[in-house]
């Protein structure tokens, strides 16, 4: 996927190449990193959500510890796990990193490897969505592409979800929910150029 990502995008100029800090938006972030020169610069404000006292259980296993946090937590996730992150506070660093991006940069192609949360919350914020809303509102999946745009103007999402330089063996089976055009995000070892 991410071999696919430099080959159909490597001809860009890209300025710069952020990803979180885990090891695997670093690794999809390596073709495109060795196609231009550029280094990898990892932000811990880029990494997935803290799912708290679920970190590393199954929904299942959430499910147990909690049953009506999580029954709560799916209806309205914008409660957060218990003992991690609200959609609100993954916005809120995500955009500190973007915002500081836009200052290092007078425009041109960055390429920032995140998290699906992350690029799901942040596709919210900037199409003026509820945060808590950022389950049903966007698929993100692995190795998709979501451009959101931070012109002079303000910020505009201008692709969500495209997988068209996957080829077919590799596109997940996940499609954007009926009528809402594709914009430039990513899922766990997904790509969003800012």
């Amino acid at each position: 996927m991410a071999a696919a990502f430099a080959d159909a995008y490597g001809h860009l100029p890209w300025r710069e190449i952020v990803t979180s800090s885990r090891v695997r938006t670093l690794e999809t972030a390596l073709p495109l990193a060795a196609r231009t020169g550029l280094p990898i610069t990892p932000d811990r404000r880029l990494d997935e959500i803290s799912f708290g006292r679920w970190h590393g259980l199954s929904k299942d296993e959430a499910a147990a510890t909690d049953p009506e946090h999580y029954a709560r937590w799916l209806c309205d996730p914008a409660i957060g796990p218990p003992g991690g992150e609200t959609p609100a506070a993954v916005a809120a660093r995500a955009l500190a990193a973007l915002g500081e991006l836009e200052e290092r940069h007078d425009g041109g192609p960055i390429l920032v490897v995140t998290h699906k949360t992350v690029l799901r919350v942040l596709l919210c914020h900037f199409a003026g969505a509820d945060l808590g809303r950022y389950r049903e509102l966007w698929s993100c999946p692995v190795g998709s592409l979501s451009i959101i745009d931070l012109g002079a103007r303000g910020a505009s999402v201008r692709l969500v979800d495209d997988v068209s330089h996957l080829p077919d063996s590799l596109r997940s089976d996940t499609v954007p929910p009926e009528g809402l055009p594709p914009l430039l995000v990513g899922d766990e070892a997904a790509a969003a150029a800012v």
